[in-house]
């Protein structure tokens, strides 16, 4: 079987709802990512066989596909077919997975994995409140009702219902939040983000133009004081809207090609594709799914969790990286060392090739070999990929 290569992976920065981005239609800044990876691989762009777009409020300015409709907003000919694929907050992760499968199986030699979400366009949640007929229209239908009876499929409720399994105090997620900003803010000082961001053009609200090319979550100003003053979401709980991810828009995708791919692009590659698996869990704590998929993820590649020189786990709430650490036995130094979603935003189904993005020049510029990659995901899912550096 064929290999799979990353030859380029880049990322919008991360907008808030109704900030920077906000003018921007999905499908425009999505074909803006597209480009990019043309760009820094100098592809032909009709080499590219298949774009593969992750989202998932997939209603409105994001319905209809917009995969395809980001290829036709892009410099990709007409030829290049594309699909949009919702795995929750895994869509674009899991377009990495299927991407990688088409060119391992031969089938394909060159495929885009993207994602995409306006959070201020779209708003969390469209789909499900669109208006339906009398009396129908809920997504929970009535034999899963029966199986999960009184049941309230809530991602609120999952991340609580982690940090009372693991143990986690008030003062371990806030924490983590903490951590969160001061690693964005320093990765971002640093520079370590300009390889990965794609600048686009935005208008302020004064008129004046600039490329927006700096996360806009990160509290360049936060404190862990400010962190632990902020309201619980639930009275009895531990977490708070500091805690947890930021509503964002942003898009982001990799190229992934296979051994005759590399040769017709005259590319070398940025990373090779170790492992890639996905695996259900528990739907009621939901975010919990990461653990035991990081577990069987690990064992089918041969390797332990020492192996892994930086690990990606998405921000959801902060009880989930923290959870992670805690019964996987993961060094704090190796996880989100760049900062994640709590300060740098977490637009849905854009997120799995942000992240992507960000490990794959993370590993670059830390020299590691291994870069481990999960995320949680309504309906109790985790995604589990596992790249090893080339450069």
């Amino acid at each position: 079987m064929a290999e799979a290569y990353i030859v380029a992976a880049a990322r919008t920065a991360g907008g808030r709802r109704d900030g920077k981005l906000k003018d921007w239609h999905p499908a425009d800044l999505a074909a803006q990512v597209i480009n990019e990876l043309i760009d820094r691989t100098s592809a032909d762009p009709e080499s590219v066989e298949d774009v593969i777009m992750g989202c998932v409020g997939q209603a409105g300015e994001q319905a209809a596909n917009v995969g395809r409709n980001a290829v036709l907003a892009s410099k990709l000919p007409e030829s290049v077919p594309a699909t949009s694929i919702d795995r929750q907050c895994g869509s674009s992760q899991q377009s990495i997975h299927f991407a990688a499968q088409a060119v391992m199986s031969g089938t394909m030699d060159c495929v885009i994995a993207a994602g995409v979400e306006s959070m201020s366009r779209v708003p969390m949640g469209l789909p499900i409140s669109l208006p339906f007929k009398e009396g129908h229209g809920f997504y929970v239908s009535p034999s899963m009702q029966e199986r999960y009876p009184n049941v309230q499929f809530s991602q609120f409720a999952g991340a609580e219902m982690v940090a009372k399994k693991y143990e986690l105090s008030r003062e371990d997620i806030d924490a983590w939040a903490y951590q969160s900003h001061q690693r964005a803010i320093a990765a971002t000082q640093a520079g370590a983000f300009e390889g990965e961001i794609v600048p686009v053009e935005v208008t302020n609200e004064d008129g004046d133009k600039e490329m927006h090319k700096v996360d806009e979550g990160i509290r360049f100003d936060a404190s862990l004081e400010g962190i632990q003053g902020v309201k619980l979401l639930a009275e009895d709980g531990v977490i708070t809207a500091a805690s947890s991810s930021q509503i964002c828009d942003g898009a982001s995708g990799v190229m992934i090609v296979n051994e005759d791919g590399l040769k017709k692009l005259g590319v070398k590659p940025l990373a090779k594709i170790v492992h890639l698996s996905v695996m259900g869990h528990d739907p009621v704590i939901m975010l919990e799914a990461p653990i035991p998929a990081t577990k069987r993820a690990l064992d089918k590649a041969g390797l332990s969790v020492d192996d892994i020189d930086l690990f990606e786990v998405n921000e959801a709430f902060g009880s989930v990286p923290v959870a992670y650490c805690k019964e996987l036995g993961v060094d704090e130094e190796k996880i989100n060392v760049n900062g994640g979603a709590i300060a740098l935003g977490h637009p849905l189904g854009g997120s799995g090739t942000k992240l992507m993005a960000t490990l794959v020049h993370a590993l670059q510029r830390n020299g590691g070999k291994y870069g481990l990659q999960t995320m949680c995901e309504g309906g109790g899912m985790a995604n589990v990929t596992i790249i090893e550096n080339m450069q």
